[in-house]
């Protein structure tokens, strides 16, 4: 039953128009704790077997939102073939498998770790700081064989409301460092901030930083509500034309 589960849920996204599946075991919310590999795997187990029994990856591509090798590797070895390391590629191990799965990787910026990283952030410049990060981090990526990166400036990881809304309205900055941009603001707490709103009641502001970050260059956008992203951007784009 568990797998007829996760054969639904992928195939509802792919009918909805997902071109990338992302999977994560591990809560990165602010406050959470990390766990060990052996547990990641564990969760993830089901999930991966499915995908690589069934070979989705020939439907879709899958991507493995963690920042532990052993699971990274599993996942490539299931069909996987990004890798969404919340760390930033920290880990010179990740860009090695990325290198040797020829695996894109998802290089995001997070200030501390999820269970400190709203304490305070502070920054002498946010754009400034997250730019030379990517270089910092960049250099050393390509230097270890990684291919190809997309860069994702970390929506509320370590980040104020006022931050998160300079960073949104300025990520042409970031393109002068010629790689794609990934935004994921999906039902995050900045839009409770600027209009009261539980978890579920936040499509609408989700859409809005979206479209936004879309005006502004990104490529790539993380969400939970695939169908109506895709129509929010069918119309934004005919607007555009």
């Amino acid at each position: 039953v568990e797998e007829d589960n996760v054969l639904n849920s992928i195939d509802k996204m792919i009918t909805e128009g997902s071109d990338i599946i992302d999977i994560g075991a591990v809560s990165s919310r602010p406050g959470s704790s990390s766990i060990d590999a052996k547990e990641e795997l564990a969760r993830l187990h089901l999930t991966l077997n499915a995908i690589r029994d069934n070979k989705l990856y020939e439907n879709v591509k899958f991507s493995i939102d963690s920042y532990q090798p052993e699971v990274i590797k599993v996942a490539l070895d299931s069909g996987f073939s990004i890798v969404n390391d919340i760390t930033g590629l920290r880990d010179n191990e990740v860009c090695r498998l990325c290198a040797q799965y020829d695996a894109t990787a998802i290089l995001m910026h997070m200030q501390g770790t999820p269970k400190t990283m709203q304490n305070n952030p502070n920054y002498t410049s946010v754009l400034t700081d997250i730019y030379s990060f990517f270089q910092e981090r960049i250099e050393n990526a390509e230097r270890l064989g990684v291919k190809e990166i997309v860069l994702d400036v970390g929506i509320g990881f370590g980040k104020s409301l006022d931050d998160n809304i300079a960073l949104i309205k300025n990520l042409e900055h970031f393109l002068s460092l010629n790689k794609e941009i990934l935004i994921g603001a999906s039902r995050k707490s900045m839009i409770n901030s600027i209009s009261k709103s539980s978890v579920e009641e936040r499509l609408a502001g989700t859409l809005a930083l979206h479209l936004e970050a879309v005006r502004n260059g990104a490529s790539f956008l993380r969400v939970h509500d695939v169908k109506e992203h895709i129509q929010a951007i069918k119309v934004y784009k005919q607007l555009s034309r």
